[in-house]
């Protein structure tokens, strides 16, 4: 049984992806993408975006190192980095592995307690989740007309929902609940141990609860802020690589940038399909084509994951190079 969980938890998101990309690509002619990335994409934007999401990781890195400090732990930078871009690349083949991932390679590596350096992963998401909230209401408020016609043409609006919605949307809906409530139930067996042992509940807590008392708080709060500031430039530069996405400026990025933040808390690999979907409606409400916009999405998508999974197999090789 938990080898056929194993193989549903990368089969079934790897699926949804699938369908999605295939429902939205089933019309384009592969000249299009040819034509685009040999005559129309600037490479030189393109390579200028990679550094950004190099260091966006980075600097997850040396910011979970310092929010373990309080809890007595002292991995080192580099383990702490690797173990970022490894958990990146992970959930590249399964979805949200990466979290559990990481904190394994801490205490593989560096001795680190597994159960606080949960506590602090955790504790990362809350305050990523505060941040891209407060970001995601500012730019809704500088965009408003522009998310009341995304609500509108993509059916989220209450009123419109229903009369909206298509059979292919019915049934999109229905996979995306279907995931959410297996990501839910694997999420919950990956964790159940920790309703076992009063000790590990303990270092739990201690992870959590880790951001009172890091040593300085200021650099923490930079960090956090670099981070995002990091990701939004890995994506805004490549606005600049095409000339239908190189003057909708730094706000229009944003929307874009926001609602694909959303898009990929489906479970699928990097968001593949639904950050597809979402970021391409965004465009074409800008002005840009559907052609034009289905194939930005899928360029820079592609080689952002590409960075992504180059970045963990560096770490590996990296760390295999290393005593335990």
């Amino acid at each position: 049984m938990n080898k056929e969980l194993k193989w549903l938890k990368i089969a079934l998101p790897l699926a949804f992806a699938v369908g999605i990309l295939w429902w939205m690509y089933r019309g384009i002619r592969w000249e299009e993408l040819h034509d685009a990335l040999s005559h129309q994409m600037s490479w030189t934007w393109m390579l200028l975006s990679m550094p950004f999401g190099v260091l966006a990781q980075v600097l997850r890195g040396m910011r979970w190192r310092q929010l373990l400090a309080p809890t007595g732990e002292r991995p080192r930078l580099s383990t702490c980095i690797h173990a970022v871009f490894l958990s990146y690349a992970s959930s590249l083949v399964v979805p949200r592995v990466g979290e559990v991932l990481r904190c394994g390679v801490l205490r593989r590596y560096d001795g680190t307690n597994f159960s606080r350096s949960v506590g602090t992963v955790v504790t990362e998401r809350i305050v990523d989740t505060v941040l891209i909230l407060a970001l995601s209401f500012l730019t809704f408020l500088t965009q408003i007309p522009v998310f009341l016609t995304f609500f509108r043409r993509t059916g989220v609006s209450l009123g419109g929902m229903l009369d909206s919605f298509t059979p292919t949307g019915y049934l999109v809906t229905a996979a995306c609940g279907v995931l959410a409530v297996l990501g839910i139930v694997l999420l919950g067996r990956r964790f159940r141990f920790f309703s076992h042992s009063k000790a590990v509940l303990t270092d739990l807590s201690e992870g959590l609860l880790s951001v009172r008392d890091v040593r300085q708080p200021l650099l923490f709060t930079l960090y956090s802020l670099g981070i995002w500031l990091c990701y939004y430039l890995h994506f805004y530069l490549t606005f600049f690589c095409f000339d239908f996405t190189a003057g909708l400026g730094p706000l229009s990025a944003l929307v874009a940038f926001v609602v694909g933040t959303f898009a990929v808390l489906v479970p699928t690999p990097n968001g593949a399909g639904s950050w597809h979907f979402a970021v391409k409606t965004v465009l074409v409400l800008y002005g840009v084509e559907q052609t034009a916009g289905a194939l930005f999405v899928l360029i820079v998508h592609t080689l952002q994951t590409l960075l992504v999974a180059l970045l963990g197999l560096w770490s590996v090789a990296a760390l295999a190079l290393r005593k335990k």
